[in-house]
């Protein structure tokens, strides 16, 4: 039976932050579900400030029904087929290397922060793949580290990404879980954004909403609760963070992807289209590539007028057809293409 081990510092499936712990989640799920013994190894601790996540997981999974043990700070537990174990950041490392031993995975997944170091700590005994999921230094960390392979999620990161002596780089763009049958609901004339943040472009936002009094927006909090930031405003709901995202993309029209930053391949912009809404976003980064022809791309110097017209002015009907047709191409199995690349 092969063996794919999946290493990080961040937290083991279901517990989804952004668009990187989805796809590594689908993918670990697809392995899994093609008869690979597939192990998650994670940290309930944030990489970034330290701060455990343990009570929200427990509560998670006794939600859903999930066994699960928990002893000297590790919490370990089966989702999907996936063996997942979430410890304290002082121990992945560690714990790396009793996997590498006893689990002698045939590949190894890393990727975000201090991948690198897991990265190199995994080469001499299996192959491991690096997922870029982003051009910040943190998503293109694991190259220092010099994995077999380096897998981009996107033409643009590959673009970006540094050349590794020894690291094959390539792009697998993201797996896509394809939607599921359901009637076709009424959709409101709201406008819908996901993580409403700065660098996401809430700026901008905050310019629509005053400047558009008869549009209406739904807001999703994403990294974090932004939600007094838009209590004032009468032509906006603001929903918390929720994981089942199909009713809020099947009941809107539009989805607004203003990002000042170079997103990588936002997931949002796929996952929106498979269930027919489209996006309207600005040029920068990967948002282009994912959009396609099935949507609509402003430049980043594009003015607070030019943002509402194209609002008013968009054809939902074509590029709702438009959008649903090219994301399905997403929804494809991946194990073709790792295999292709022996992996």
């Amino acid at each position: 039976m092969p063996t794919a081990l999946f290493a990080w510092r961040r937290t083991p499936p279901p517990f989804l932050i952004g668009g990187a712990e989805v796809t590594q989640q689908l993918l670990a799920e697809e392995l899994a579900a093609a008869g690979w013994q597939v192990t998650y190894l994670g940290s309930h601790e944030a990489p970034w400030d330290g701060t455990t996540q343990l009570p929200g997981m427990r509560t998670h999974l006794d939600t859903h029904g999930i066994p699960y043990d928990e002893e000297e700070g590790t919490l370990s537990y089966r989702w999907n087929g996936v063996h997942c174990s979430a410890l304290t950041q002082n121990n992945v490392e560690r714990v790396l290397g009793g996997f590498m031993r006893d689990l002698r995975p045939d590949v190894v997944f890393t990727s975000q922060e201090g991948s690198a170091e897991l990265a190199a700590q995994a080469r001499p005994t299996s192959l491991v793949a690096g997922l870029l999921h982003s051009v910040s230094a943190t998503g293109l960390g694991v190259l220092t580290g010099r994995p077999h392979h380096a897998l981009a999620v996107s033409e643009f990161v590959r673009a970006r990404a540094p050349h590794t002596p020894g690291t094959r780089l390539t792009v697998m763009y993201p797996p896509f879980a394809p939607p599921q049958e359901s009637a076709n609901p009424a959709r409101t004339e709201s406008v819908l954004m996901i993580n409403p943040i700065p660098a996401k472009g809430s700026e901008l936002l905050h310019d629509l909403i005053r400047h558009m009094p008869e549009q209406h927006f739904t807001l999703v909090e994403g990294w974090w609760d932004t939600a007094a930031d838009f209590a004032a405003y009468p032509n906006v709901t603001y929903v918390p963070r929720v994981y089942d995202m199909e009713p809020l993309y099947r009941s809107h029209h539009l989805l607004l992807v203003p990002s000042t930053v170079e997103d990588a391949f936002p997931r949002v912009i796929i996952e929106a289209a498979l269930h027919g809404t489209p996006t309207v976003g600005t040029d920068r980064g990967g948002i282009p590539e994912a959009v396609g022809d099935a949507g609509i791309i402003l430049p980043s110097a594009a003015g607070l007028e030019a943002w509402a017209r194209a609002i008013r002015d968009a054809d939902h009907r074509t590029l709702r057809a438009r959008a649903q047709h090219r994301a399905l191409q997403y929804t494809r199995p991946c194990l073709p293409e790792l295999r292709a690349l022996g992996i």
